[in-house]
Formats: structure tokens, C-alpha cells, sequence
């Protein structure tokens, strides 16, 4: 029975992190159907791009994990897949930017299924590294993966609840 239930658990939690993931590293991909050309969304656009989002989501995370020596190598994997999607995320949104005046309605839908399944594609791609790092982890450095991945906090925030 208990392992019926790791059964279903576990690829229960691993859809819940990659979720996750996907929501830090394809923030700034900005799918909102209102005013994409709108100078808003520009100046979000200007601030960060997905490459450096992404450079600062590593350089946290690596902070955060304490990564030991045994794991430089599927901690690297990862950040190449990371990096990797990071600049196909940039140029879509290049793509985006350059022609988001000149699309119409449909044009702009297209695009947004495009958008839809380069993240899906990128998914695929980052879950065989993120899941191998995972796999290596210590329960310490699991347990902060899983409260990163359910606050978005980075380091150690513990709360203590005071009676």
C-alpha cells in the first residue's frame, strides 16, 4: 500500500515543482493578451531580460542549496538546460516585441500558442536534469528545493510559530 501511494505522490509533487519552475523561470515572458505593446510591458521588458532573470534565479538557488562537490555535474546540467531556455525565451521575446504592432488578433494568438509550447518544449528539457539534481540532493537540501518551490523564498526562512 505505502508504495501504491509513493506511486502516485510522487509524480504528484514532481508536477507541482516543475509547474513551479516553469512559473520563476519564464516570468518575464509577459503573456498578457492586454497591450502587449503597451509601455508597461516595455519597461518591464527593458529592466530584465530572461537571461539575466534566469542568471539571478541560479545564483540564488546555488546560494540557497549549498551544492557540494558531488553534485557540480547535474547541477551544471541543469543550469545549461536553464540557460538554454532562457535565451529561446529571449528571442521569442524579441520576436514579440519587434512585431507585436503589426499583429492582429489571430497573429497575436499564434503567438501566444507559440509562447505556449516553447514553455512546454523548455519543460520537457529542464525536467531529466532537475529531476537527476533532485535525485542527488540531501533531505536538507530537499527540503529547501520544496520550500523554494512552494514560497518562492530563497535561503533559509524558518518560521517559528510562538504559543
Amino acid at each position: 500500500m505505502k508504495q501504491k501511494v509513493n506511486q502516485v505522490v510522487f509524480p504528484a509533487t514532481l508536477v507541482v515543482v516543475v509547474v513551479f519552475l516553469a512559473a520563476i523561470f519564464f516570468a518575464n515572458a509577459n503573456l498578457s493578451f492586454a497591450a502587449p505593446g503597451s509601455k508597461k510591458a516595455s519597461a518591464i521588458a527593458s529592466r530584465t531580460s530572461s537571461v539575466e532573470h534566469t542568471e539571478a534565479q541560479i545564483k540564488q538557488l546555488q546560494g540557497a542549496l549549498n551544492i557540494t562537490a558531488a553534485q557540480e555535474g547535474l547541477w551544471n546540467n541543469l543550469t545549461q538546460a536553464m540557460r538554454e531556455n532562457a535565451k529561446d525565451m529571449e528571442a521569442l521575446n524579441k520576436e514579440r516585441a519587434e512585431n507585436a504592432k503589426a499583429m492582429d488578433a489571430v497573429e497575436h494568438l499564434k503567438l501566444h500558442r507559440q509562447i505556449t509550447e516553447t514553455h512546454l518544449a523548455q519543460l520537457n528539457k529542464l525536467i531529466p536534469p532537475f529531476e537527476a539534481f533532485y535525485a542527488s540532493m540531501s533531505d536538507e537540501q530537499k527540503k529547501t528545493t520544496d520550500t523554494i518551490f512552494q514560497t518562492g523564498k530563497y535561503g533559509k526562512h524558518k518560521r517559528h510559530n510562538k504559543k
